[in-house]
């Protein structure tokens, strides 16, 4: 049987099997991978999965299928799928999945459930699979009956496409089998527009009379393709674009009027132009807190700027921030409606455009300089450790690199066409200084998620969907700690990936906080590790130790060479000084206040 006649889409009612309906619905939403471990809950199904040119990727842990299709999504605007075994193998799952939702990708988990003769007696691997998902999926479709086995399959795909968002199907084990008559639902997609009339005339107006406007490029830009279209905007309007927090890839880093991310360990450029901001246009962000905090000992929001807010989601527009106008619309298609609105007007920014440029470059020349002087954290605490860790070498003629002289070097070494992950942690966090991006579908993290064991995973995931790119994880070596098992799914399934781990011995960013709140008593921070590069080899991949700062970049190019030509995983390991950039949550701790004598002395 060809390719051509796997992917054959069954055409009008027909008589067959509920597992092949599952398969047949799969088919038509274009599902060429799926990521999970297998199971004798869908076994059924899964046996019928390669003919039908359906490729199940076995992970070492679901929580890693779960990253890996959220991955693929990304990467590719498609759905991701991820399957595992009733009970425990869909519980595994939880916590990627909540990572999915918060950065919007359409992944379909499908949960496979007790049968429905022994559901509530408390047999073997049973547990209720819809309430553990219900925070974190915009649908949940139950079966109800092996005939609507397509129907609940179909409508779980159509809805993580219009909702933006993960949805759940869920199938009682014994419907998989019997005798059905159904007919596969083609799928639906919407054709999202520009927004309200009245909401676009409202906002065209407001920037025609801005001085100091700035574009917020958020998620939307990346998930609708809008990049041009942002580009034409900011163009028209002479406006600074800054990325929203966590979404470097939603504004090329080498276009002029860039000015690089917001938000936690962010662009001090970006901070101080958005100041200065009379009108703010939000397109395709729903202004999260994380991305509008005060960072670098600045509260740069302006306080008096209007805002027009764009997203596809109503329920988004002013629930953070309050805005002047909301336009309920696709980034793309209300990027292009608002410059054709302002095209042969006079705006009155147009008499400040060239002041306005120069401000932008001197603000980034700024931020590069400081950035390439800035080798080191400066805190009390950092110059401490510095000091240790310079009394001992990890290897001979080795020694402890300066996290921020490392992310500078890899920055440098970095291909154009790279995608990159990041994991959550205090070296991750500052890399957001330097991470630059050309091209959308390129930088993903945890989002507002913010869970451990990420980065890896996900790079994974997007590697399949995208294996002519070069595909790069960040991580510190406690998250490593919770992924590097699916080394072995990169080695056993040929998925060739490069992983940077910062070994710097500890729990960095919780680390932090007990520096600044509870007087360097540290409580279950350190980490003693062995080498992750040993590690690495002994799982079949490559691996490479780093401990001196001119290795940096020629390890990551060398990784990257032995990825994209030789079709290996290389995971590097470097040796990382101790030091501390800003707490991740000032916002969220306080000084403590004890009560009891006993501990009175733990203040």
């Amino acid at each position: 049987m060809s390719e051509k006649d796997r992917r054959e889409v069954v055409i009008g009612p027909q008589k067959m099997t509920p597992s092949e309906a599952f398969v047949e619905t799969m088919v038509a939403n274009g599902v060429t991978d799926m990521f999970g471990i297998m199971g004798s809950a869908f076994m059924d199904a899964m046996d019928i999965f390669a003919p039908a040119g359906i490729r199940l990727i076995p992970v070492v842990h679901e929580q890693g299928a779960g990253h890996m299709a959220d991955g693929f999504s990304r990467v590719s605007g498609r759905h991701g799928v991820v399957i595992g075994q009733n009970g425990p193998g869909i519980s595994n799952c939880v916590t990627a999945i909540g990572a999915a939702y918060w950065a919007h990708s359409p992944v379909v988990i499908v949960t496979p459930e007790t049968g429905t003769m022994t559901m509530g007696l408390g047999g073997f691997q049973e547990c209720k699979q819809l309430p553990m998902f219900q925070e974190f999926t915009k649908y949940q479709g139950h079966v109800t009956h092996p005939a609507r086995m397509a129907e609940y399959t179909g409508r779980c795909f159509d809805r993580a496409m219009s909702e933006m968002g993960p949805t759940q199907l869920n199938i009682p084990r014994d419907y998989f089998y019997g005798e059905i008559t159904c007919e596969i639902p083609k799928p639906a997609r919407l054709d999202r527009g520009a927004g309200g009339e009245a909401s676009l005339n409202e906002a065209a107006e407001l920037l025609a009379t801005a001085r100091f406007p700035v574009i917020i490029a958020g998620g939307g830009v990346v998930m609708a393709d809008a990049v041009e279209e942002c580009k034409a905007l900011a163009e028209r309007l002479g406006a600074p674009v800054v990325n929203s927090y966590l979404h470097n890839d939603s504004f090329p880093a080498s276009h002029p009027l860039w000015c690089g991310p917001l938000g936690y360990q962010g662009s001090k450029a970006a901070m101080k132009l958005m100041a200065q901001a009379d009108v703010v246009i939000a397109l395709g962000s729903r202004l999260g807190p994380f991305g509008t905090l005060p960072q670098h000992g600045m509260d740069y929001w302006p306080k008096n700027a209007k805002i027009i807010q764009i997203d596809a989601d109503n329920k988004m527009l002013g629930l953070v921030k309050k805005i002047s106008v909301g336009i309920c619309g696709d980034a793309k298609a209300a990027a292009k409606a608002l410059t054709w609105r302002l095209t042969g007007r006079t705006l009155e920014c147009d008499a400040t455009r060239e002041q306005r440029y120069a401000k932008v470059q001197a603000e980034k020349t700024a931020w590069e300089r400081e950035l390439d002087e800035w080798t080191h954290e400066r805190d009390p605490f950092s110059l401490d450790m510095i000091e240790e860790n310079a009394k001992e070498k990890p290897f001979s003629g080795g020694e402890y690199l300066h996290p921020r002289q490392v992310l500078r070097e890899l920055e440098k070494a970095m291909p154009e066409d790279v995608m990159v992950s990041t994991d959550i942690g205090n070296i991750n966090s500052v890399a957001n200084s330097y991470l630059r991006f050309e091209k959308p579908r390129s930088f993903f993290a945890a989002m507002s998620f913010g869970n451990c064991g990420y980065a890896f995973p996900t790079i994974i995931g997007a590697k399949v969907a995208a294996p002519h790119r070069p595909a790069v994880s960040y991580a510190g070596d406690g998250a490593w700690g919770m992924s590097l098992m699916e080394t072995m799914t990169c080695v056993r399934h040929n998925i060739p990936v490069t992983a940077v781990v910062f070994h710097n011995r500890q729990w960095g960013a919780e680390k932090k906080n007990q520096v600044d709140f509870y007087n360097r008593r540290f409580v279950a921070g350190e980490l003693d590790n062995q080498s992750f590069a040993e590690i690495a080899r002994a799982m079949g991949a490559e691996g490479i130790t780093v401990d001196r700062l001119e290795d940096v970049g020629p390890a990551l190019k060398r990784a990257i060479d032995m990825q994209m030509n030789e079709g290996k995983t290389c995971i590097i390991e470097i040796m990382c000084t101790r030091e501390l950039g800003d707490p991740f949550r000032r916002d969220a701790l306080a000084k403590p206040v004890r009560l009891l004598d006993k501990y009175k002395d733990y203040v």
